[in-house]
């Protein structure tokens, strides 16, 4: 063998109780499992007495797309045990473009993954994206999701309309293109411009071109708040009718409206699940959510992309309508619900200059100033260029908790890199379920805990070498300490690495060694294989 780690705890990600083993590693893949009689030998041996060993994490929800070729060491992910991440998400991404969409998304998303000047964009379609990736070699394995909404910034643009038949026509194609070159979906984000604009029945024709491909529809639904169930209701119902999978992106139940209401979207689902749907979920492990400050405004104040959003805001007259609707009819891009400023915590800025206003709310920002805080919010959103994201404290500890134990929940940090003030997710999703959730809350067993993070995952990617530990099956593996590992990033220190995951490795070859992340760069594009 290559290397065999003697003495771990077998977590196989099965759900299955754990078990001690010898496992053996040759070129990149589990060669042997042996519970008893000769041990294995290798060129090499790792002691892993009083470790657990698990299938590497697997990240559903990701925003590294950009990150992972900026940063090569990308430790904030590779640190926490994941293994693979899932890009292209909220139906916002670099791939496919022209190179009018991709100056258009650099700027629309530069609160997710910053303007992208440090990054040699010579990609424009999927599959040149992932060999992109594949090229330079990255820090962890990577899946990618076709975004809807940048497909329709390609094809229709940023108008508010229906798209005509010729412009279906193109859309079809580029998510056909999409999933032959190895995306495993398409995503959406319909609390933003301009994928919101896009009608169920342009949504459902798509959704039929990704199931023919075996793919999967993962949704940022219209609503997280005052009509919250029935956006959750809206995609079970699409997906059915256009016969494709459902996975359900960060699936929470926010704001005040919806207090206690997760045992409604479980039953809804339930109901989905026994009638015969295939549908899948994914969590951070957190109440706070994160997103940029202009995903707040109304729809219709993003009509026309970037520039036309500045323009409005500049407006006296308009940017008064903006405030309005936020603050007394509740925007579409808060969910229905009139805006809280003081749940609303500014996390990043794109111009350093504007670095005072990172950590503190915008109602703490407005009184530090005397002023009204739709007055600071319309100032930040325009001498940031639009490049602010924030913190929305708006969730409900039991509806996190209940929505993690569900059948078909799965681990996604929905981790922003960017800003001066992360959220905490993006370096401590994986160690917080294992950590608080499993052994100090007692909410999932921590075999059950572990297959909700790799076999559940891998079983939507219809990965059929990856998410467990058995013979034959890829070396992607974790090894943490069940009695200590915890995340050690905090809302005041959301970039520290976590504790108790000393060895994580990719195809066999460590990424990270006695706690220290090593100069491998074993990750490589992970793509949709032939149904």
């Amino acid at each position: 063998m290559d290397l065999v780690i003697r003495n771990a705890r077998v977590i196989d990600g099965s759900g299955e109780d754990s078990y001690t083993a010898d496992v053996g590693i040759t070129d990149g893949r589990i060669a042997e499992i042996r519970t008893e009689g000769p041990r294995p030998t290798g060129a090499r041996t790792l002691d892993a007495d009083g470790l657990a060993l698990a299938p590497g994490f697997i990240d559903m929800h990701a925003h590294s797309d950009l990150a992972l070729l900026r940063d090569p060491d990308h430790s904030a992910k590779a640190a926490q045990g994941v293994t693979l991440e899932v890009l292209g998400q909220d139906g916002l991404s670099y791939a496919p473009v022209d190179d009018r969409t991709l100056a258009e998304v650099r700027k629309a998303i530069t609160g997710w993954n910053g303007d992208g000047s440090d990054i040699d964009f010579d990609w424009r379609t999927v599959g040149e994206y992932l060999d992109r990736l594949d090229r330079q070699g990255i820090a962890v394995n990577a899946a990618y999701l076709i975004p809807q909404g940048t497909v329709r910034m390609y094809a229709v643009g940023w108008e508010d309309r229906e798209a005509t038949p010729q412009e279906m026509d193109r859309m079809r194609q580029l998510v056909a293109e999409g999933m032959e070159q190895g995306a495993v979906g398409m995503s959406s984000g319909l609390t933003y411009t301009p994928g919101m604009y896009a009608k169920d029945s342009e949504l459902a024709e798509l959704c039929k071109v990704v199931a023919r491909y075996d793919g999967y529809y993962c949704p940022h639904h219209r609503s997280y708040g005052a009509g919250a169930l029935q956006a959750y209701a809206e995609m079970v119902n699409l997906t059915r009718e256009a016969g494709c999978a459902l996975h359900l992106a960060h699936a929470t139940m926010n704001f005040g409206v919806n207090k206690g209401k997760a045992p409604d979207l479980l039953s809804l689902l339930d109901g989905a699940l026994d009638a015969g749907a295939d549908i899948s979920l994914d969590t951070y492990p957190y109440t706070p959510g994160c997103t940029t400050l202009v995903a707040m405004l109304p729809s219709w104040a993003s009509e026309g992309g970037p520039e036309a959003i500045l323009a409005r805001l500049q407006d006296d007259e308009t940017a008064e309508k903006i405030r309005h609707h936020m603050e007394v009819i509740g925007a579409d891009g808060c969910h229905g619900v009139p805006i809280e400023w003081d749940t609303i915590e500014i996390s990043g800025v794109s111009d350093p200059g504007l670095a005072s206003c990172v950590g503190k709310t915008i109602q703490q920002s407005a009184d530090m100033r005397g002023e009204e805080p739709w007055v600071t919010a319309r100032r930040l959103l325009i001498n940031d260029k639009l490049g602010s994201t924030i913190l929305q404290h708006v969730g409900h500890e039991e509806n996190v908790q209940l929505i993690m134990k569900h059948r078909v929940h799965t681990g996604g940090s929905d981790g922003i890199l960017q800003g001066f003030k992360p959220h905490p997710r993006a370096y401590g999703t994986f160690p917080q379920y294992l950590g608080r959730y499993s052994r100090e809350l007692g909410i999932l067993s921590l075999e059950e805990t572990v297959a909700h993070l790799t076999s559940r995952p891998a079983a939507r990617l219809r990965l059929a070498d990856r998410g467990l530990v058995r013979e034959g099956y890829r070396a992607d593996l974790v090894l943490f300490d069940p009695a200590t590992v915890a995340a050690g990033s905090t809302f005041e220190a959301p970039r520290t690495l976590p504790v108790g995951i000393p060895h994580v490795l990719i195809d066999g070859r460590f990424v990270i060694e006695d706690g220290k992340r090593t100069d491998v760069l074993a990750g490589r594009s992970v793509r949709r294989t032939a149904a």
